[in-house]
């Protein structure tokens, strides 16, 4: 079970790093406009609220690929620890999007089936 989590939270690790891309480098452009529904003119007012968000997505990926790292080195409870806080936290802000608005479960299913059943399979690793 334990490979199928990393294997899972590299997965979501991949795709903050799609959303920080996505929010960080690309916010104006007119492919990611169409993938978030906003107008040019709302993505230049929003640019810096965007291009701090996806950091935060970064960071979240980073954090999962450490844990990766770390667990295949054979340190399992800094692993887990690691683990566990990205893909939670990836899972809570799925949450926090889908909760701010229902027209958002696509998105916040995209961003949080992944690192939900990465904690799955790790608790029963």
């Amino acid at each position: 079970m334990t490979t199928v989590a990393f294997v899972l939270a590299g997965l979501a690790g991949l795709i903050h790093v799609y959303i920080f891309r996505l929010e960080s480098l690309a916010w104006t452009a007119p492919a990611t406009r169409a993938v978030f529904g906003t107008s040019p003119e709302q993505a230049e007012v929003t640019k810096p609220m965007a291009y701090n968000q996806g950091f935060y997505n970064l960071f979240l990926a980073v954090i999962a690929a450490i844990g990766i790292v770390v667990g295949i080195s054979g340190s399992d409870d800094v692993s887990a620890a690691l683990l566990y806080s990205a893909c939670g936290s990836m899972v809570a802000a799925a949450l926090v999007l889908v909760t701010s608005d229902r027209s958002k479960l696509r998105p916040a299913l995209i961003q949080g089936l992944a690192p939900a059943l990465a904690i799955v399979a790790l608790a029963l690793g």
